[in-house]
């Protein structure tokens, strides 16, 4: 069976979610493809430009024959601006269909069209707030890279668009296909909805190349105790010395930092991998798992088994 995919697009749509549709082209490349058959879509047709001025080709909404197996709309700049038209086939459109999705901001034009109301849905972090308000009947989650609420999909900005993609590829034709996909675009297989946006929760910039050579030794022997001793001589400086220039430069004590290394490493692996609780907590340094819950709960506010749970099922524990 082939699907059709229609992909919304406006005046100043984003360039980068055009992305997500390598991973239905792909698709089709599979065995016993084609899948997919892709219509980029807009009120008029023709030429629409991005955000970034350059243009792409599309057909008029009224072109495709019957509702599509799954819509998706872009986000891009002036939503406000977007005519009457666009949010009522954004409306007749995502409701027959099978699926329908968005991309960064392009959640609030489902959310104006009244169709994710009551539901759960993420966009990009930086505007997550502004959505909450304009529209307080959708319930937001700021920190996902996607979630998927019934019918409805939504993801964060960017390269989660991405993301978003290979889940409904592998919700139509399995894990192999997906991870086969995600192979061959050179990105994960994949960042589970449940993972935060925020890539870590680390932000070190440390001016000297001591220092950083310290912190390069601690990441990569998280799993050894890493006393003081030990990072000031990666670092060729005495104790003293070390513990004044890295709390200058980083503005964090070493054991804090080391803390910070190994809880985000300990929640990349939770997310993407199944190892037990007590394997992560050995793994990235903490050793006791009740350590590494503390040190989560200092960082995220939730333990790790929330985080675990949650990650799978794409939702950040409330």
């Amino acid at each position: 069976m082939i699907r059709d995919i229609a992909i919304v697009a406006f005046p100043g749509f984003q360039l980068v979610d055009l992305a997500a549709l390598n991973v239905f082209e792909l698709a089709n490349r599979q065995p016993g493809g084609p899948r997919y058959r892709l219509h980029v879509l807009s009120r008029q047709g023709g030429p629409v430009p991005s955000s970034a001025g350059v243009s792409v080709g599309t057909v008029a909404f009224d072109t495709l024959d019957g509702p599509p197996d799954t819509m998706i709309v872009f986000g891009g700049d002036d939503l406000d601006a977007q005519p009457r038209a666009l949010l009522d086939f954004l409306a007749q459109a995502g409701s027959r269909a099978r699926r329908t999705a968005s991309i960064c901001s392009g959640v609030f034009l489902l959310a104006a069209a009244g169709l994710v109301e009551g539901r759960s849905v993420t966009t990009h972090w930086n505007l997550a707030a502004e959505l909450q308000r304009r529209h307080p009947g959708v319930r937001v989650e700021p920190d996902r890279i996607f979630i998927n609420d019934g019918p409805y999909w939504t993801s964060a900005g960017m390269t989660a668009g991405v993301d978003l993609a290979l889940a409904l590829v592998e919700q139509d034709l399995g894990s192999e296909a997906a991870r086969e996909i995600a192979r061959h675009m050179v990105v994960y297989y994949r960042r589970s909805g449940g993972q935060s946006q925020f890539s870590s929760p680390v932000d070190l910039a440390p001016r000297s190349e001591r220092i950083q050579a310290a912190l390069a030794y601690a990441r990569g022997n998280l799993c050894r105790p890493l006393s003081l001793e030990e990072l000031a001589d990666a670092a060729r400086l005495s104790r003293r010395q070390f513990s004044r220039s890295f709390r200058a430069e980083t503005g964090q004590t070493p054991a804090r930092a080391v803390e910070q290394l190994r809880v985000q490493a300990a929640r990349e692996l939770i997310e993407t991998t199944s190892q037990p609780i007590e394997a992560v907590a050995r793994e990235s340094g903490f050793l006791d798992p009740e350590r590494m819950r503390r040190a989560f709960l200092r960082a995220f506010g939730h333990p790790p088994q929330a985080i675990k749970r949650q990650a799978r099922a794409g939702r950040l524990p409330t």
